[in-house]
């Protein structure tokens, strides 16, 4: 197992290129289960979780191969429906696979999902959902059982709270169903956007996109495409945020600033200077850091794969700073390691109350989750000696090469086996 050991108060310069969203990149490799042919898929980051997706569709027959950020998918010879618990408990997007499988194949057989530990994340949304479409839900031993006799119904579906991953998966499923399906309450993320987009190439009609309410005319067929995935706005939040905490001056290239109103907003609040470009962002610290209040809302609201990061920024802060969890129940497991490194944070609920004290000191932490994981490298970077971070296997799920990248900005920063 590895451990990232960072010697912090290096002020970060340069320029730093983002790769491609994780996930994005989740639900177009799935819908390519939705017809035969290679798809191309460019701009996909090379994760331990791209690598989990790609490792359960080769257990459903289906052919890959990689050149650089370049995919090129082909499921023609699907002969399996059923996703494993041995691939499907590291990685809580693998439900994703539930809509196609169901929808081309007429059954599926799905383990209940994993990932990281930071709340229950039930998959009701998309069972009711599937059920709406026609399809029969079993749950037995741990695996959800999805079968349907002909093809699905299209049919009016409501979340109740917005769910990315029940908006993708009914989207994917709703593609080849017999009529109209529409998605009211749907989750407005740019990565359910880049979804949309291809699901359009593909052949799908599809009203709404960027709003929260989706119609799509379903088809009978659908025909292979070539598509980009779209910038990680959660990796370029983070380096943003990085240079927030250690100083210094970085542009973040091969991003789409407006994917980060909410946080750009704050981030200004606090006194950073942000300078916008079509596909940049250029962030520079030149004074001290004002506390700012977040509440985590879904976009185009203050992302929660975003609160762990600016958590770790308020603590350099000199004031208060309160900040609310709205979408996971237990998403402040990084409180009690940014605590060992001299932080004053308090939990009342669902908020953290930080009373910034203008810095921190590098300690030994754990990384508990993959965003937490972030959270510790912008606290490292910036805090006086060094910090050592284990269980960064976390990290290997969401970002490419991001101590690679931080070394060219003039971190002090490596990794080593424990």
């Amino acid at each position: 197992m590895d451990k990232i050991i960072i010697e912090g108060g290096h002020p970060l310069h340069g320029e730093v290129r983002v790769s491609g969203a994780k996930n994005a990149a989740l639900p177009l490799i799935t819908a390519t289960l939705l017809t035969p042919g290679w798809h191309t898929l460019r701009n996909v980051p090379d994760l331990r979780d791209t690598r989990t997706m790609l490792a359960l569709l080769e257990t459903f027959g289906v052919a890959w191969e990689r050149d650089g950020s370049t995919l090129r998918i082909n499921s023609e010879n699907l002969n399996n429906c059923e996703a494993s618990y041995e691939l499907v408990k590291t990685m809580r997007a693998s439900v994703l696979v539930l809509g196609p499988l169901v929808a081309r194949m007429g059954e599926a057989r799905v383990s209940l999902p994993g990932g990281c530990a930071i709340g229950a994340r039930p998959i009701d949304f998309h069972l009711q959902a599937l059920k709406n479409l026609g399809v029969e839900i079993e749950l037995t031993h741990g695996y959800v059982g999805a079968k349907i006799d002909g093809r699905l119904q299209g049919a009016t579906v409501y979340f109740d709270i917005p769910s990315v991953t029940a908006t993708e998966n009914i989207l994917m499923a709703a593609s080849l169903a017999e009529g109209v399906t529409v998605i009211k309450n749907a989750a407005r993320e740019p990565e359910v956007g880049n979804l949309v987009d291809m699901l359009v190439k593909m052949g799908v009609t599809i009203e709404g996109k960027g709003s929260d309410r989706l119609t799509i005319h379903g088809q009978s067929s659908l025909q292979p495409v070539e598509i980009d995935v779209i910038p990680d706005r959660i990796e370029a939040g983070t380096y943003l945020m990085a240079v927030a905490a250690a100083g210094g001056d970085v542009t973040v290239t091969h991003c789409i600033p407006a994917h980060l109103p909410a946080l750009l907003e704050k981030l200004r609040t606090a006194g950073l200077e942000i300078k916008e470009g079509k596909d940049t962002i250029r962030v520079t610290r030149k004074g001290p850091l004002r506390s700012v209040d977040i509440k985590t809302m879904p976009y185009p609201g203050f992302a929660t794969d975003l609160q762990a990061q600016i958590m770790a920024l308020m603590t350099f802060s000199k004031g208060l700073s309160v900040i609310a969890e709205t979408i996971f129940e237990n998403r402040f497991m990084h409180v009690a390691e940014l605590r060992r490194m001299g932080a004053d944070i308090r939990i009342d609920g669902h908020c953290a109350i930080v009373t910034g004290t203008g810095k921190l000191t590098g300690a030994p932490v754990m990384a508990t989750d993959l965003r937490a994981s972030a959270s510790l490298v912008v606290a490292g970077l910036a805090a006086e000696g060094t910090t050592e971070i284990s269980r960064v296997y976390h990290l290997d799920r969401g970002y490419e090469n991001l101590e690679g990248k931080l070394i060219k900005l003039g971190a002090v920063i490596r990794r080593e086996q424990e």
